[in-house]
């Protein structure tokens, strides 16, 4: 059968079609957006995640950004992903419009997509999400591909694909770890290889822990960009920097990737209209003191923990993991990997396919290949604490819950506000991992203002809450109705919760005034 993954990348986006002769996903170079090479390598199918609007109306995908020479414009658009993620209503002026990373990032996958399929009308399709995702942005992705024509699609966690991306090099049993440390988010992911029975010498994953973390190479090229900016005795408020901030951004960014490679990186931006030059150096220790500096190595080991907790309530402890799998550019940084080293020890950190895993397993997976996971995050009711202007949060879905479902999750009673009322409703909400809040979140981000240029924003204890709590079903939280009205405070419904192969939260309510069915297993939301 034919299959595509897609790994849509803060910094590169990968593709891969599913071979079932060589049972494996294969890595597509899509002619016009991806970087020169042949289809095989990793970097020849790297589709760079940039999208420009040009004045006259063209737009310009992935390499051909580049090849124009137009990747610090204010035109262009990257990093759409982590915007994305964090629902940014940041938009940027492109002539007369005004356009926003959810529209930049649709019109940049709907151009890949279109690129890649082969006609099919059933030809399967899977994108892979970070393990953080929230439901908005599996929504966003979904409405994208939809519209792109795509009638057959799946989800799948990146740290799960890129345990399948390698999955040809491992053997029925064994347990791994999955490093994914990208350009927008770290993700990792404890796995073990099964056999399954029903398909003979086909292969299935059971993620058994998993904790991911709002860091990435966006972040460290933040970090970098305030480093140099300091360096240089200025604040990002001056008026050099701001008209230089975005080629200087660009020039952050590769010094890291220099840095993979050599000891030390020389920084140098000139402007084209007033020749005012600035001039940085960035060294490998510069950048282990920024990872120092803000907790970098520290977020990077709470992740990792996580993961190992959450295995060892399944019963699978540090010393059953065979090797550790590093994936994602970010993951080259060699600072990066000495910290995964000394925890694992060296000879259990592999690093073959960083950049083309998760396409790679996004494909098989997409082909059919069995995975079995468990929710991720705990999902809860918000209810009114009574006598205060303040709300609690009661779980119904705790994470770690394996799906589908044979039993109700949980079993709630609704009671009516007001006497007359027709209309009950739950606000379902989605709660982010905040253990280590201190220090597993950011308190800060480099965002583009609407003229392009380039700033660093604090964020306030609002913006952290915003990011924690995610109201599901804010736009349509109303689906139980009394027949005849209710009288306030009368307890008029009983739901119970459920969870489908489809991660998707079942509800199942009964009328307690005439003991009539209202719903059975019927889908609310869809669940991460």
């Amino acid at each position: 059968m034919t299959a595509l993954g897609i790994d849509f990348g803060t910094s590169n986006t990968v593709v891969a079609r599913w071979d079932d002769a060589k049972r494996e996903g294969v890595l597509l170079a899509v002619a016009e957006y991806s970087r020169e090479g042949a289809g095989e390598s990793a970097d020849g199918a790297l589709i760079p995640s940039l999208i420009h609007y040009a004045p006259d109306g063209r737009r310009w995908i992935g390499a051909q950004v580049l090849a124009q020479k137009l990747y610090d414009s204010p035109g262009t658009f990257r990093w759409m992903k982590r915007y994305i993620s964090r629902r940014s209503p940041a938009v940027v002026n492109v002539g007369a419009r005004k356009i926003s990373h959810f529209e930049a990032g649709r019109d940049f996958l709907t151009a890949v997509v279109s690129s890649v399929r082969t006609g099919a009308a059933e030809e399967p399709i899977a994108l892979a999400v970070p393990v953080e995702a929230y439901e908005h942005y599996e929504q966003w992705l979904a409405a994208t591909v939809e519209a792109a024509g795509v009638s057959r699609f799946r989800l799948i966690d990146e740290a799960s694909a890129a345990a399948f991306g390698h999955g040809a090099h491992l053997r029925p049993g064994d347990v791994f770890l999955v490093f994914d440390f990208g350009g927008g988010t770290l993700d990792t992911a404890i796995v073990q290889m099964d056999e399954d029975l029903e398909k003979k010498g086909a292969q299935r994953c059971r993620v058994v822990g998993k904790a991911g973390a709002d860091l990435g190479g966006a972040t460290i090229d933040g970090w970098i960009y305030e480093h140099i900016v300091a360096q240089l005795g200025k604040s990002e408020g001056d008026e050099a920097i701001r008209q230089l901030s975005r080629p200087l951004l660009v020039e952050c960014e590769r010094a890291k990737e220099v840095l993979s490679e050599q000891e030390s990186a020389d920084i140098h931006v000139q402007s084209a209209t007033t020749g005012a030059v600035l001039k940085g150096r960035l060294g490998r220790r510069d950048l282990e003191d920024l990872f120092d500096r803000h907790d970098g190595f520290t977020i990077m080991d709470q992740t990792i923990r996580r993961a190992l907790t959450s295995a060892q309530e399944r019963g699978f402890g540090d010393q059953d993991i065979r090797m550790v799998l590093l994936v994602g550019g970010s993951s080259l940084i060699p600072s990066v990997r000495k910290a995964v080293e000394r925890i694992f020890g060296r000879q259990r950190v592999m690093s073959g396919r960083p950049l083309d895993a998760v396409a790679r397993g996004a494909a098989a997976f997409a082909a059919g290949i069995d995975l079995l996971d468990h929710i991720q995050h705990d999902y809860a009711i918000r209810h009114v604490v009574p006598g205060q202007a303040a709300y609690e949060y009661r779980v119904i879905v705790p994470k770690g819950t394996p799906y589908p479902t044979n039993e109700p999750l949980a079993r709630i009673t609704v009671k009516a506000s007001y006497d007359g009322q027709t209309e009950l409703g739950l606000a379902i909400f989605e709660l982010g991992d905040r253990s280590g809040s201190s220090t597993t979140a950011p308190s800060l981000e480099l965002v583009f203002d609407p003229q392009g240029a380039a700033r660093l924003r604090r964020l306030s204890p609002a913006d952290l809450e915003s990011r924690h709590y995610f109201w599901m079903n804010e736009a349509s939280p109303t689906f139980l109705h009394a027949d005849p009205p209710a009288k306030r405070g009368e307890p008029r419904f009983e739901v119970e919760f459920g969870i489908d192969s489809n991660r998707r939260l079942l509800i199942t309510a009964r009328d307690l005034r005439d003991k009539a069915l209202v719903y059975r297993d019927h889908p609310v939301v869809r669940l991460v």
